[in-house]
């Protein structure tokens, strides 16, 4: 099935609740250029599009589809099996990191990866996660960091934002510290919102603005109501991708505080845009930001007050940062590179469904 003269169509199961996570959907608008530029025909799909199997199977055959991908092992990978398609998976983070400690969800999942011609994790200790729950997958799963490419609007309007976002002060005086997420609780955008407000108190001067779209329901009416009464913390909708990255580029520092993530693309884009990165001490995350060296890792609210006051009052360090997270994205997260990996896996898929 190589060359024109067939067309192989893709079906991508995005697996957010709601569609348009930042992180998922850019994963997946990522594959699906990387796989439109070589000749295929993709379709996103949403995973709770589907409430049966049945409903796949249907979908599978009114749109003729020959080949699947889905990204988080058990929420997108779980609707696949069983359809005479062959598929692919990659690993979202949650999966490895939360349900498999599920007895149901991770037998689940052992069962899609010996269906599944192979699977894509962000980083080797993800593989080696995968690979210690479900020894019979270990010769399938491939390490593909994310590929990052940013392009910041060049007509936003810095302080047109500021006023949206309720900041009344000149944009001159200002730090603003930007925290990307789907309002979910895995994401945890509250952790650092008392800390910070007090922080707010002393220096008036100081605001955190969290960016991203409602995905549990339940929970952002928690998160709004606490934003609500709390000084110097802002709360901001889903915004188009190219506006997002010119916010990231006049914010102060970007913030990421998940209890949970594979690889953060907001981390990443941040570093390629030269903007300092705070982040959360967890696996995740300390795989790609190495303390003091292309970013800074706190373990607690207090703690990254104390960091995030060092960074400001520290020009070398913050010029150190910033130089060496665009290095790292440059020399570990090429976009080319990706293209070529997620290549070479569809003509895996190619070859299967032609078995």
């Amino acid at each position: 099935m190589h060359g024109t003269a067939l067309r192989q169509r893709l079906n991508e199961l995005k697996t957010s609740v709601v569609p348009r996570p930042p992180g998922s959907l850019q994963t997946w608008l990522r594959g699906r250029d990387h796989l439109e530029a070589a000749g295929h025909v993709c379709i996103l799909k949403d995973a709770l599009d589907f409430e049966s199997p049945s409903e796949i199977s249907n979908f599978i055959k009114a749109e003729s589809l020959e080949a699947a991908m889905a990204l988080h092992l058990y929420r997108g990978g779980r609707l696949l099996p069983g359809h005479g398609i062959p598929f692919g998976i990659i690993f979202g983070g949650t999966d490895l990191n939360e349900d498999v400690k599920h007895g149901e969800k991770n037998k689940v999942m052992g069962r899609v990866l010996e269906e599944a011609r192979f699977a894509v994790a962000f980083t080797e200790s993800m593989k080696e996660t995968a690979q210690r729950q479900w020894p019979h997958a270990k010769d399938k799963i491939y390490v593909q960091s994310q590929g990052i490419a940013t392009v910041p609007n060049t007509t936003f309007n810095w302080n047109t934002f500021l006023q949206r976002s309720e900041i009344n002060q000149s944009a001159d005086n200002l730090h603003v510290f930007l925290l990307i997420c789907g309002l979910r609780q895995v994401k945890d955008p509250l952790y650092l919102v008392d800390a910070f407000s007090e922080w707010h108190q002393e220096e008036p001067n100081i605001y955190m603005v969290i960016v991203g779209p409602e995905v549990d329901p339940v929970f952002t009416r928690e998160v709004k109501a606490k934003v609500k009464r709390t000084a110097g913390v802002r709360l901001i909708g889903e915004m188009a991708q190219e506006d997002l990255h010119a916010v990231m580029k006049n914010c102060f520092a970007v913030v990421n505080s998940s209890v949970s993530e594979g690889m953060s693309a907001a981390i990443l884009e941040a570093m390629d845009l030269e903007v300092p990165v705070l982040a959360r001490n967890i696996p995740g995350n300390a795989a790609v930001v190495k303390h003091e060296v292309t970013g800074l890792l706190f373990s607690d609210p207090q703690e990254f007050v104390r960091l995030a006051k060092r960074l400001g009052g520290d020009p070398a360090l913050e010029k150190q940062i910033v130089a060496n997270g665009r290095e790292y994205v440059r020399m570990y997260h090429s976009w080319q590179v990706e293209r070529n990996t997620y290549g070479h896996l569809v003509r895996m898929l190619e070859g299967s469904s032609e078995d």
